[in-house]
């Protein structure tokens, strides 16, 4: 399976390059792509050099074009799209249709991914997106267990992409307005989920209280390793219960299902992180490169050392292997 790692930056693209990467996926510095937050994603030239770096390597590389559309500033999106193309980009990751059969029809030679910000997860779906637009892969949403995919991969004609590692969405995603709700910004529409502008951490008492806007997202005491304020990992009360009613704040970790996924018909494992700094980049991308070719008794020890780099300091296989509450 190939390996796709995240680069927020052009120094964490040349460290995922380094670390044996098989492909990196990057975006441009606006709103065109799902991580458009301050001080990271790639200027146009930026990315021209990063490519370069790519093919001299022979690593490939995705560009990210995978928020939605914003009706009478199309010509955003679209320029994005053509930049991207006569960079040399080896894909395009889209999730607005209207995107999808812009680029269809102007370079049918393009390769184009499906992005996970489309959610499309069901055989109907996904065929569509290849007639309509010739989609060559498509990226699965985080809600999927293993023996959902192993059904969708018998029905389809094209590569499926599975998240492996990184910051867990358990939402379906493209569809989901937590973080607008909270803070006016779209994930969907302006490519930022729970942005860190209007994030805040403040002492009450011996605990750690986390906002995101004007929301309290959890409380943690005194040793408790703290996760980032995102709505859907936040601790509620429900009834006479304080827990996590969706996921807790943790990371996504699926080293231990790599076989299953292969069996599965997954053509490519993907890491979360365009966020994380370049040190981030190439531990993770080292340790799950020399994962994939250990054999399963040797992984353990080999990713064992990611868990303290993880959101709250733990991981978990989410719906891979979920046991619902």
């Amino acid at each position: 399976m190939e390996l796709i790692c995240p680069a927020g930056t052009p120094a964490a693209f040349r460290e995922a390059v380094e670390a044996g990467a098989d492909a990196v996926y990057c975006g441009f510095r606006d709103e065109t792509n799902a991580r458009n937050f301050p001080g990271l994603n790639f200027s146009r030239e930026e990315l021209r050099q990063s490519i370069a770096l790519a093919r001299s390597r022979r690593v490939l590389t995705f560009v990210a074009l995978n928020t939605f559309m914003r009706a009478g500033d199309e010509a955003l999106w679209y320029r994005a799209a053509d930049d991207a193309v006569a960079l040399g980009a080896d894909a395009l990751i889209l999730a607005d249709f209207g995107l999808m059969a812009y680029v269809a029809e102007k370079y049918p030679e393009q390769r184009l991914h499906v992005s996970v910000q489309a959610s499309a997860s069901n055989p109907d779906a996904i065929r569509f997106l290849i007639e309509a637009f010739g989609a060559k892969r498509v990226v699965l949403p985080r809600v999927l267990t293993v023996q959902d995919i192993a059904r969708l991969t018998r029905q389809i004609g094209c590569e499926v992409e599975v998240f492996a590692f990184g910051g867990l969405c358990v939402m379906a995603e493209g569809r989901c307005s937590l973080s607008s709700y909270a803070t006016g910004k779209s994930p969907n529409m302006n490519g930022v989920c729970s942005p860190a502008s209007h994030v805040r951490y403040r002492q009450d008492g011996e605990d750690l209280v986390s906002e995101l806007g004007a929301y309290t997202i959890n409380r943690f005491g005194a040793g408790e390793a703290s996760g980032y304020p995102t709505l859907c990992k936040g601790r509620f009360e429900i009834g006479d219960v304080a827990g996590y009613a969706f996921e807790d704040p943790v990371s996504l970790d699926v080293i231990d299902e790599i076989d299953a996924l292969r069996a599965a018909g997954v053509s490519a494992l993907k890491i979360e992180g365009r966020q994380r700094g370049k040190a981030y980049v190439a531990e993770v991308v080292s340790s799950l490169k020399k994962a994939l070719r250990a054999a399963p008794a040797e992984r353990a020890a080999l990713v064992a050392r990611l868990r303290a780099m993880s959101e709250g300091q733990r991981t978990t296989t989410g719906a891979y292997d979920k046991r619902w509450r």
